[in-house]
C-alpha cells in the first residue's frame, strides 16, 4: 500500500503569496494614521480628549466620511477621511485632498500606457491587473482624462513665445505607437537652448514623415506666436527639416547631430565590432 502524506505549506511560503496584500494593507493603516493624526495637530488634543483651556482651538471631531477609494503604483487602498465641524473655514486634509482618487505618479502613469500605444479599450483590464480591482477606474473616468490632456495640450500649443531668446535649435521626428493617424505619422519635435542655459520644448506636433510641409508648417506657427530666428539648427539628415528651414531661416546656420552621425557609423560596422567602437 502506498503511503501518502501531505505538505502543509511553511509559513514563508503563506507570506510570500500574500506579500502584496499585506504591503497594501500596511500603508493603508499608515495613511489612515496619518489623516488621524492630521486632525489631532489641527485640534491641538487626541481624539476623545476634552479641551481643558477657556481658549483652546476651535472645532471638534465630528466621525468619518465616506469610505475612500485610493489608487497608487502599489495597488487600491480603502481610507476614512476624518470629519471637523465648528471651525471657521471647511477643513481640507493636506494628506488626502478632496475628490482625490488616483496618486499623482498613477495619474502620470497613464499617459505613459497611452503614448506606448496601449488602446483605449485595453486600459480598464490592464491596470486593474496592475492596481488592483478595486481601482476607481472606468471607460468613462479614462475618455474624460483623454479630453483634460488634449485641452491642456491645445492651450499649450497656444502660448506666446516672445520673451524666449533662443540660440540653438534641435529638431527630430519621433515614431510613437501610439496611432496618431491611419497612416504613419512622427511626432516633430523642437527644443530650444537659450541665453541663459535653459532648455525648453518648443513645439510637438504630429507630422506625416517629417516632410518638408509639415515642417514648415511647424516652424511657421512658432514664428505666427512670436518667436524669433535663432542662429543654429542641429538635426539628423532627414531632408525635411533642412528643406523648410532653407525657406524660412535661409541665413541660420545648420549642424548635423553628432549621436545620428555616431549611430550611422555603428550601423555600417559589422556587429562583432559595434561594442569596440562604442568605446573609441
Amino acid at each position: 500500500m502506498e503511503q501518502q502524506t501531505t505538505r502543509q505549506p511553511s509559513s514563508s511560503s503563506q507570506m510570500w503569496e500574500r506579500l502584496e496584500v499585506f504591503v497594501r494593507e500596511q500603508i493603508q493603516r499608515f495613511i489612515q494614521a496619518l489623516l488621524e493624526e492630521e486632525v489631532t495637530a489641527l485640534l491641538g488634543r487626541p481624539k476623545s480628549a476634552r479641551r481643558v483651556a477657556v481658549d483652546a482651538s476651535k472645532g471638534l471631531r465630528n466621525g468619518y466620511g465616506k469610505p475612500r477609494r485610493l489608487t497608487l503604483t502599489a495597488g487600491t487602498i480603502t481610507v476614512r477621511r476624518p470629519r471637523v465641524r465648528g471651525l471657521d473655514e471647511r477643513f481640507v486634509s493636506r494628506v488626502l485632498p478632496l475628490f482625490k482618487r488616483r496618486t499623482r505618479e498613477v495619474g502620470e502613469l497613464l499617459p505613459q500606457l497611452y503614448l506606448h500605444g496601449l488602446a483605449l479599450g485595453d486600459f480598464d483590464f490592464a491596470l486593474r491587473g496592475l492596481l488592483g480591482e478595486a481601482a476607481p477606474l472606468s471607460p468613462t473616468s479614462l475618455t474624460r482624462l483623454k479630453a483634460q490632456w488634449q485641452l491642456e495640450y491645445e492651450a499649450w500649443q497656444r502660448r506666446r513665445l516672445d520673451a524666449l531668446e533662443v540660440v540653438y535649435v534641435w529638431a527630430d521626428g519621433l515614431y510613437v505607437k501610439a496611432g496618431l493617424e491611419e497612416s504613419k505619422a512622427a511626432l516633430l519635435v523642437l527644443i530650444g537652448a537659450l541665453t541663459d542655459g535653459r532648455k525648453v520644448v518648443l513645439a510637438v506636433e504630429s507630422g506625416q514623415r517629417e516632410s518638408k510641409e509639415s515642417w514648415g508648417a511647424v516652424l511657421r506657427d512658432l514664428r505666427a506666436r512670436g518667436l524669433r530666428p535663432w542662429r543654429c539648427t542641429i538635426a539628423d539628415g532627414h531632408l525635411g527639416i533642412w528643406a523648410a528651414l532653407a525657406e524660412q531661416q535661409p541665413s541660420a546656420a545648420a549642424q548635423r547631430c553628432w549621436n545620428h552621425r555616431i549611430t550611422n557609423v555603428l550601423d555600417a560596422i559589422p556587429t562583432k565590432h559595434q561594442a569596440q567602437a562604442r568605446t573609441l
